[in-house]
C-alpha cells in the first residue's frame, strides 16, 4: 500500500483546527457544581484547625471538605504500570486532601458550589489555623545532620539513593598518563506549559464513579482512583476526550482522585474542578531540578578510561515519579558512552517545593545537558576534536547495556552527526569562531543523544487493539493508547490501513478512551506508542484481515491463502485484478442468511524488548557581551528514529521539541520566594517561554534505519527533540566566549556574572 513513510495529513486535523474537538471542559453540563480547592499558604507545617463559618454562609455553597473528613488513605500518584511486588510499587505519600503540608500550595479543603464565584469567594473566607516550621528548599538543606523530615517514613529526606558500577573506576582511574577533567552541572525547575490546564469533572451513574479528564492515562487513572478511595476498580469509569498537552505533566493522577470523592459528597451530581494557569503551574507537577558532579579520566589517545557521576534531583512535596527520574539520568550516563569503568550514585530528596514529575523526554534533557557539557570541556580542555571525540566514544551498534539489558538495534547516530555538521559547516565555523574579540560575537555547538522506546524492561509494557468492520467495508479503530496532540491517531490509522490493504480514509478511528470499553493500554508516555502500542495496531490487523479473507474465499469459493486485500478490494495474490470490494464482503458478512459473521478482531501486545534512538543538535549562535544575551542565528536536529512513519507529523514533533529546548536552555525557570516557599513566577506573563518572535527557523533532517524490533522498522521520536538543544547553545556559547557556563537557562542575569568573573565586563 506504501502509506507508511508519506506525509499525510492529521486525522484529526479539521476537528481541531475548525474548533469543533470537544475537550473536557467543552462537555460540562449546564447544571454543574463547581469545585475550587483551598491550598496552603504556608510550605511546611501542620493544619490545626478551620474556620468555616464565613465560607458557609457564601449563598450557593454546597459543601465543605476538609484534610479531616477525606479518607485516611495514602496513595501513590505516578502514572507508571502497577506491580503485584511490593518493592517495585509507586511510593503512597499523600492523601486526598493533606493535615500535613508539604508545599506552599499544598491542597488542605476544597468547597463545591453551585456556581464558579461562590467557590472561589468561600474558599476565599476559609480561616486556617496552621502550626508552621522552616521551609526545606534546598537539596543541601533538606539532607542536612538534623533537618527536619518532609515525611516521617523517610527521616533523612532521601526518598531513594541507587548507585552502580560497570568495572573497577578506582582501578582503571589510575592508570598513568590520564587526563582528569570534573564538572558541576545544573538544571532548573520549569513547567510544561500545555495549552489546557488540569481539569475533570465527575459524577455518578448506577452506582459508578465517572471521571472525564484531560488525563494521558484513563487506565491507570482509573487505579489510583480507585486506591485513593479504598473501592474496587470497576466502581471508577474514567473517560478522555481530546486533550490539550501534556508533556508528561498529565501522566500523574491530578484532579481526579479528589474529584471522585467530591461527587460522593454530593449524591453523585456533576461536579467540576478545573485548576487556573497559576494552580497548574503550583500545583501539578514540573520538571526535577538536578545537579550533577562528573569526573572523567580520559587517555591520550581519546578514550575513556574512567568516569563517574554522583547526580541530586530536588523531588519536592511528594514522591510522584520519584527517583524514576535520576535513575533513568544516571543510566543515560553509562548508555551514551558506554567505554571504560563507569560508576554512577544517585540521590532523589524531599524538599518543600512543587511535587516533581514525568516531563518530556524523563530526566535525559537534564543529564543531556550536564554530559554534553561535560563532553565539551573535556574537548576545549585536552585539545581533542569535538565530532571525533564523540564518535570515538558513543554507542555502536550491537550494544547491550549491562544494567538493563536494552540492545542497540540498530543506529543512524554516525550518519546523523555528518549531516548535522554539513548542514552548518560546523568545523570550519568551530575553527574560525575560536580566538574572537569584540562586545558581539559568534559560536557553534553541538550536542548528542539516546533516548530509550518504551519502559521495558523497567516496568510493564503493554497495549491492546480492536478493530470491527462497518458494513461500508470501512473500519472502526479503537486504542487504549491516548492521542494527546502527538499525532498518534494519525500513525495508528496508517498502520491499520497499511497492514489491511485499506485506505486512511476508510480507518475510522475513535480519540475518545473511555475504561469501560476501551481495551487497556497503560499511556501516553516513554515514546512507547508507535513502538509498543503500533505493534498491537499490526497484530490486531493481521488477525483482522485474516477473518475477511476467510470470508472473502467463503464468498469467492477460493482458498484464502490465495487471496489479498490492495486498495479496499480484494485480489489474486500479487495480481492487481479485483474480485471483490472490502464493501462488498462487509455487508455480505453481517446480513448473509447462511453465514452471518461479525468481523472483528482484538490482540494484545505484551512487548519484551526495547532500542535506542539517537540523535543530534547543531546550532550557530550570536552572543552580544555587554547585552549578556545569546540569539540563536541557525539550528538543526537530526534524528534516527528509525523508519518516519509520517514525516509530515514527525517533522512538527521536533519542531515542538527544538522550541521546548530552546526555552530550556535559554529562558524558563520558576523562581520561589526564598523565605516562604512561594512561587514567583507562576503565569504566561512571567514565566518566560519562547515566542514566535524568539524562535529562529527550525531545520529538522531524518537518517531513516530500520529497527528490527520495531513493528514498521520505528522507533522513539515523540520526547528524544527536547534532549540536544539546551547544550549544544551551551557549547556554542563556549566556543564564541571561551566562558563555559554550567547551569541553565543562559539568561542574562547568568550571563551577566559569568561574563563578569571571566573579566569579559568590567
Amino acid at each position: 500500500m506504501n502509506i507508511i513513510g508519506t506525509p499525510l495529513n492529521r486525522v484529526d486535523a479539521h476537528e481541531k483546527v475548525s474548533g469543533k474537538a470537544k475537550y473536557t471542559s467543552d462537555l460540562v453540563t449546564g447544571h454543574a457544581l463547581i469545585a475550587k480547592v483551598l491550598h496552603s499558604t504556608i510550605a511546611n507545617g501542620v493544619v490545626k484547625s478551620f474556620d468555616l463559618t464565613e465560607a458557609w454562609a457564601v449563598s450557593g455553597v454546597i459543601d465543605i471538605v476538609t484534610c479531616f473528613d477525606v479518607p485516611d488513605i495514602q496513595f501513590p500518584t505516578a502514572g507508571h504500570p502497577w506491580s503485584t511486588e511490593k518493592k517495585h510499587q509507586d511510593i503512597a505519600d499523600r492523601k486526598l486532601l493533606n493535615k500535613r503540608v508539604r508545599f506552599y500550595g499544598d491542597d488542605i479543603a476544597a468547597v463545591i458550589a453551585e456556581d464558579e464565584i461562590s467557590a472561589i469567594e468561600a474558599v476565599r473566607k476559609i480561616k486556617v489555623t496552621y502550626e508552621q516550621y522552616a521551609p526545606i528548599l534546598t537539596i543541601e538543606d533538606a539532607m542536612k545532620s538534623g533537618a527536619m523530615a518532609i515525611h516521617e517514613e523517610k527521616p533523612d529526606n532521601v526518598v531513594v539513593k541507587s548507585s552502580y558500577e560497570v568495572g573497577s573506576f578506582d582501578e582503571a582511574s589510575k592508570e598513568p598518563d590520564l587526563i582528569k577533567i570534573e564538572g558541576d552541572y545544573d538544571t532548573p525547575i520549569v513547567q510544561h506549559c500545555h495549552i489546557e490546564n488540569a481539569n475533570s469533572f465527575a459524577y455518578m451513574e448506577n452506582g459508578k464513579i465517572v471521571v472525564v479528564s484531560s488525563t494521558q492515562i484513563p487506565h491507570i487513572v482509573r487505579r489510583v482512583c480507585s486506591q485513593a478511595l479504598g473501592i474496587g476498580h470497576g466502581d471508577i469509569r474514567i473517560i478522555k476526550p481530546y486533550i490539550g498537552g501534556g508533556f508528561g505533566n498529565k501522566q500523574d493522577a491530578l484532579t481526579e482522585p479528589l474529584n471522585a470523592f467530591l461527587t460522593t459528597r454530593v449524591g453523585g451530581r456533576l461536579v467540576h474542578l478545573e485548576y487556573t494557569r497559576e494552580e497548574t503551574f503550583n500545583c501539578t507537577r514540573v520538571r526535577h531540578a538536578m545537579k550533577f558532579h562528573i569526573v572523567s579520566y580520559v587517555r591520550k589517545d581519546g578514550s575513556f578510561a574512567a568516569r563517574s557521576i554522583v547526580a541530586y534531583s530536588n523531588q519536592g512535596a511528594y514522591a510522584s515519579h520519584a527517583h524514576a527520574l535520576v535513575a533513568n539520568a544516571v543510566n543515560g550516563f553509562r548508555m551514551m558512552y558506554p567505554v571504560g569503568a563507569i560508576k554512577g550514585e544517585a540521590y532523589t530528596v524531599y524538599t518543600n517545593l512543587p511535587t516533581a514529575g514525568a516531563m518530556r523526554a524523563y530526566g535525559i534533557p537534564q543529564i543531556g545537558f550536564a554530559l554534553e557539557s561535560h563532553i565539551e570541556d573535556i574537548v576545549s580542555k585536552a585539545g581533542f576534536d569535538s565530532i571525533a571525540f564523540r564518535k570515538q566514544n558513543m554507542m555502536k551498534l550491537g550494544y547491550v547495556d549491562p544494567g538493563t539489558t536494552i540492545t542497540c538495534h540498530s543506529t543512524g547516530l554516525d550518519e546523523c552527526i555528518d549531516k548535522g555538521e554539513h548542514y552548518l559547516h560546523y568545523k570550519e565555523k568551530r575553527a574560525l569562531y575560536a580566538n574572537q574579540t569584540g562586545p558581539v560575537r559568534k559560536g557553534v555547538g553541538m550536542a548528542i543523544f539516546n533516548y530509550k522506546t518504551g519502559v521495558y524492561p523497567i516496568a510493564l509494557e503493554t497495549s491492546a487493539c480492536r478493530m470491527l468492520l462497518n458494513q461500508d467495508g470501512s473500519l472502526q479503530l479503537q486504542m487504549g493508547a491516548t492521542e494527546i496532540g502527538q499525532g498518534a491517531d494519525t500513525v495508528f490509522s496508517m498502520m491499520a490501513a497499511e497492514t489491511i490493504g485499506l485506505s486512511v480514509d476508510k480507518v475510522h478511528i475513535i480519540s475518545k478512551q473511555d475504561t469501560d470499553v476501551t481495551p487497556y493500554d497503560t499511556g501516553a508516555y516513554a515514546s512507547r506508542q508507535t513502538y509498543v502500542a503500533g505493534m498491537a495496531v499490526k497484530k490486531t490487523a493481521e488477525s483482522f484481515k485474516a477473518k475477511l479473507l476467510e470470508f472473502a474465499a467463503f464468498m469467492l469459493k477460493k482458498e484464502a491463502f490465495d487471496l489479498d486485500i490492495k486498495d479496499n478490494f480484494i485480489v489474486h495474490k500479487n495480481k492487481d485484478e479485483h474480485l471483490l470490494s472490502v464493501a462488498e464482503v462487509a455487508m455480505e458478512s453481517c446480513y448473509s442468511m447462511t453465514n452471518s459473521r461479525h468481523i472483528a478482531a482484538e490482540e494484545t501486545h505484551h512487548c519484551t524488548d526495547n532500542t535506542y534512538s539517537f540523535g543530534v543538535c547543531f546550532v550557530e549562535i550570536e552572543v552580544d557581551i555587554p547585552m549578556c544575551q545569546v540569539r540563536v542565528l541557525d539550528i538543526i536536529n537530526v534524528h534516527d528514529s528509525g523508519r518516519i512513519i509520517n514525516h509530515q507529523t514527525a517533522q512538527g514533533q521536533v519542531h515542538g521539541g527544538m522550541s521546548m529546548g530552546l526555552g530550556y536552555g535559554l529562558y524558563e525557570h520558576l523562581e520561589f520566594d526564598k523565605k516562604t516557599g512561594r512561587m514567583l513566577n507562576d503565569n504566561l506573563l512571567d514565566y518566560k517561554l519562547m515566542t514566535a518572535l524568539d524562535t529562529p527557523e527550525l531545520q529538522v533532517a531524518f537518517v531513516e534505519t530500520e529497527d528490527p524490533t520495531g513493528p514498521y522498522g520505528n522507533k522513539s521520536l515523540g520526547e528524544p527533540p527536547v534532549i540536544p538543544v539546551a547544550p549544544a547553545i551551551r557549547n556554542a556559547l563556549l566556543n564564541a566566549t571561551g566562558v563555559a557556563v554550567d547551569s541553565i537557562p543562559l539568561n542574562p542575569e547568568k550571563l551577566f556574572f559569568a561574563f563578569e568573573n571571566a573579566g569579559l565586563i568590567k
